[in-house]
């Protein structure tokens, strides 16, 4: 039967050199830091002039300001969708698209309240505006919100 006292770990662990603990422990004095200098100190290098960064620091634009790195949806007003479809449509991402009131699918479209709308429309998009889901509605359309397109492109069929 094997005891506590028998158990060892599944893989050697090494014991870290303790530094700064006198001369004879191996690394007294300067703890293996060398000699004066920035890179001697606590605290310090100064974290953006390290070797092998400086070159990318120095070649990168300063730009200015922020860029948000989110993904804006495509946005399309009522009046839009009331001077291109007709009376009766069902307008989707794919018509839209077609009609070249929006430039991408992904990753989606939102139905906005600019402008007014008379039509019947059957509307389906990712998101809607409160103003213009009323808007459709009151004018005798409907709303349906759709899923988000998928960022899969599929594979062209080999011949």
């Amino acid at each position: 039967m094997i005891t506590l006292h028998e158990l060892t770990p599944a893989q050697h662990r090494h014991r870290f050199k303790r530094v700064g603990r006198g001369n004879s422990s191996g690394k007294g004095t300067t703890a293996g830091r060398g000699t004066k200098g920035q890179r001697a100190r606590t605290g310090g290098r100064n974290k953006l002039t390290r070797r092998g960064l400086q070159h990318l620091i120095v070649r990168t634009p300063k730009t200015r300001g922020f860029r948000s790195r989110r993904e804006k949806f495509e946005s399309v007003n009522l009046e839009e969708l009331q001077r291109v479809f007709a009376d009766g449509a069902t307008i989707t991402p794919r018509a839209l698209l077609e009609q070249g009131l929006i430039r991408h699918l992904i990753p989606g479209v939102k139905i906005l309240a600019g402008g007014s709308v008379t039509k019947k429309f059957t509307v389906k998009a990712q998101k809607f505006s409160v103003e213009a889901s009323a808007a459709i509605t009151k004018a005798g359309g409907s709303v349906t919100v759709i899923a988000m397109p998928s960022r899969v492109v599929p594979k062209k069929q080999r011949t």
